[in-house]
């Protein structure tokens, strides 16, 4: 993992394999590496209360280093998070670039734990979504529609300090289909499990921030 992290420091990866396919035509395939956009990343808290509207709390990465996402167990108020996470496809912010109408052959974030809240199992749904990165976000992108069905996976208290991959292929190829020109990712938790509550680190270390690697032809 160290060396991914790296490799993301300086720059974007781009590993170029050539070679012929049974009708001698050549192909290329291309692995980049970005960091997210830290001034765009987020996350949003709504609190059901008071009724009927209930209130919501919005604060942007690069204020508060890091991104919450679920239900503090502790919290009286049962208020939930998401997070949200921006990368730039056109190499905008330093790292690799993915052109509108590739091949995604594969495709997946890296995000450092800060810390899990629950006994067992986080249970988490990933989003596609769209929002803008010049004005920010607002209430509206809490509930705002998913752009592609839903990724589950779990985060674990094993999680903790450590860097969790997870797979978005899926997600990136219908950015590209859209086509958007970020990958744009909402974590929320799966209600049909139990709540839970993380924390991501989303800081100036570029070594621990939140990294997509793409593959493509």
């Amino acid at each position: 993992m160290r060396k991914l992290r790296t490799l993301a420091i300086v720059g974007a990866l781009a590993l170029v394999l050539a070679g012929c396919s049974d009708d001698d035509d050549d192909f290329t395939t291309v692995i980049i590496q970005t960091l997210s956009d830290q001034q765009a990343d987020g996350d949003i808290g709504f609190t059901p209360s008071p009724p009927p509207d209930g209130t919501y709390t919005i604060s942007q990465a690069d204020i508060t280093k890091s991104l919450l996402f679920g239900i503090d167990p502790e919290d009286p108020d049962g208020t939930e998070f998401r997070a949200f996470l921006d990368f730039p496809l056109d190499g905008s912010n330093g790292g690799g670039g993915v052109p509108l109408g590739a091949e995604i052959l594969s495709a997946d974030i890296v995000v450092w734990v800060n810390s899990v809240d629950l006994a067992s199992e986080v249970q988490t749904l990933l989003d596609l979504v769209s929002f803008p990165i010049d004005t920010g976000l607002s209430f509206t992108y809490f509930n705002s529609k998913s752009l592609a069905r839903r990724t589950p996976f779990n985060f674990s208290p094993e999680d903790i300090t450590e860097f969790v991959r997870i797979d978005v292929t899926s997600l990136m190829a219908e950015a590209q289909r859209l086509p958007l020109p970020d990958l744009q990712l909402r974590f929320l938790l799966d209600f049909t499990e139990a709540a839970g509550w993380v924390e991501l680190y989303d800081g100036d270390d570029p070594y621990y921030a939140p990294l997509l690697t793409v593959e493509y032809r």
